[in-house]
């Protein structure tokens, strides 16, 4: 049976990012275990479960997962998790992931084994594709240098942060994602223009947002030959 590890904030996950992997893969028959920084459930970003928001139905539908999947409810701390067991890595986004899963060693250990390895996949989603930023491979280079990706680009963080950088909670947002990825050596392009984007780069599968979670999912699927 395909495995599939996901490495989810405890700082602000977005609901959609996260769930609609989980399920799409889940429906294909792949086996998923749920880790986070401490062990404790994931928190989810309030913003990603309001209506007017996200829309009734994906509200709705998040939250119900969100509350009701007991692998949400009751992860595995990510010191315990062995990225080589399992046949993907992925990461879903949220803001929440620049305070934890970004800066968490055994996240970036996960991260360098799924791509390397070559017989694992890594799918990171929206602003968890920062943490490509601060992950260096196993010959010191960053590990995004010279890589195709998409994520969270900065036209879309200049809605939701003020000129102080701080979020609509207070938090101040402690970087951008797309500056961060470009200056480790990105190749970075959001496709601003399509409604969706999602890049594939050797066993690096990245997406840009929401919308994108999805048409992610089915990626990682081809990616590991799964039938759906």
């Amino acid at each position: 049976m395909t495995t599939a590890l996901f490495i989810v904030s405890e700082e602000g996950y977005w609901g959609e990012e996260c769930v609609e992997p989980l399920t799409t893969l889940s429906d294909a028959g792949v086996d998923v275990t749920v880790a986070t920084p401490t062990g404790n459930p994931p928190v989810i970003d309030e913003r990603s479960i309001d209506p007017d928001e996200v829309g009734e139905e994906t509200a709705a539908h998040v939250k119900e997962v969100h509350e009701t999947d007991d692998r949400l409810n009751d992860p595995i701390a990510l010191a315990d998790a062995d990225a080589s067991e399992y046949d993907a890595v992925v990461f879903p986004g949220g803001h929440g992931t620049e305070w934890d899963i970004t800066q968490d060693r055994h996240a970036r250990d996960a991260l360098r084994t799924a791509v390397e390895d070559g017989d694992r996949k890594a799918l990171v989603v929206c602003h968890a594709v920062g943490i490509l930023a601060f992950t260096r491979g196993s010959d010191g280079d960053l590990l995004v240098a010279g890589r195709d990706v998409t994520g969270f680009p900065n036209a879309w963080e200049e809605g939701i942060v003020d000129d102080r950088d701080l979020m609509p909670d207070g938090r101040k947002l402690p970087y951008w994602v797309e500056d961060e990825v470009k200056a480790a050596g990105g190749n970075w392009d959001a496709d601003l223009d399509a409604d969706t984007s999602v890049r594939v780069d050797g066993d690096l599968v990245t997406g840009r947002g929401p919308p994108s979670s999805h048409e992610a999912a089915l990626t990682l699927l081809d990616e590991l030959g799964v039938e759906y």
